[in-house]
């Protein structure tokens, strides 16, 4: 059976924002066309983000996929960061913890674009 590894932004137990990474069972069509099951979703939006965008730390307002359509995406957590280019994705999951202040030093995570074309990317809420 094949699979589909997805990249997981998201808030650990201690508040602080990690990556993790999942796979997904492509158990559904046929061997031309491998499919995972459908996934539900609460709709999409398109952005781009100039050369020298960076936000500061925030939290995501809701889950949602990233999936990068130009240019370069870095995101980083207080533990590192990751870059994602052109095809790739992640899920972003890192939500404020129920009855928490935010708090950048601990929360969060922050977004930049790298390199030298804009940031084109599309979100899919989950």
């Amino acid at each position: 059976m094949s699979t589909f590894t997805q990249v997981i932004l998201f808030t650990d137990t201690d508040g602080f924002a990690k990556f993790r990474e999942e796979t997904i069972s492509l158990d559904h069509g046929n061997p031309q066309s491998v499919l995972s099951q459908v996934f539900a979703s609460g709709g999409y939006q398109f952005r781009t983000s100039p050369v020298g965008f960076r936000s500061a730390f925030h939290c995501s307002g809701h889950t949602q996929w990233c999936f990068i359509l130009q240019g370069q995406m870095e995101i980083g957590v207080h533990g590192g960061s990751r870059v994602f280019g052109p095809g790739q994705h992640f899920y972003s999951a890192d939500l404020l913890p129920e009855g928490a202040t935010f708090d950048p030093a601990i929360h969060g995570h922050w977004s930049r674009q790298v390199g030298d074309q804009p940031l084109v990317t599309l979100f899919v809420r989950g």
